[in-house]
């Protein structure tokens, strides 16, 4: 038997009123959506919500279960959720350089990392959902 350890992630796409994306620039990966790992003890849903508010300072309202990416390599499942932006003003974090809302076209263009684009385009599309990928 094995010591390993999986990890749990949640992250969103959150819409304003404009349909605008809420995304971060962090240290590492450059321009994604919020989202975090879930500490012991807490329920996704409101990991997500925490993950959002302290990297954005934009407070949501989660509006559904989309799927679920599991990485087999890093043993990390990271669920997906889409959610509403309902308060807040953006400000940046240790975790987050840069803060913003953008058209789906921008925030396409802005993310560069692994399969993020992948990720916001299932989240938006309703009739993959659920989904489950692993890689």
């Amino acid at each position: 038997m094995s010591n390993r350890k999986h990890s749990l992630s949640a992250g969103a796409v959150v819409l304003n009123e404009e349909g605008k994306i809420l995304l971060i620039r962090g240290p590492c990966r450059g321009w994604e959506f919020p989202g975090g790992v879930i500490e012991i003890g807490e329920t996704i849903s409101d990991g997500i919500i925490r993950e959002v508010k302290e990297e954005t300072g934009i407070d949501i309202e989660l509006i559904k279960f989309c799927g679920i990416y599991h990485n087999l390599n890093s043993s990390v499942c990271a669920t997906c959720w889409l959610g509403k932006s309902i308060g807040g003003e953006l400000q940046t974090s240790s975790e987050s350089l840069d803060v913003g809302f953008f058209s789906i076209e921008e925030a396409m263009s802005l993310i560069t990392w692994s399969n993020f684009k992948e990720r916001i385009l299932k989240i938006l599309n309703e009739e993959e959902h659920p989904f489950y990928v692993s890689f």
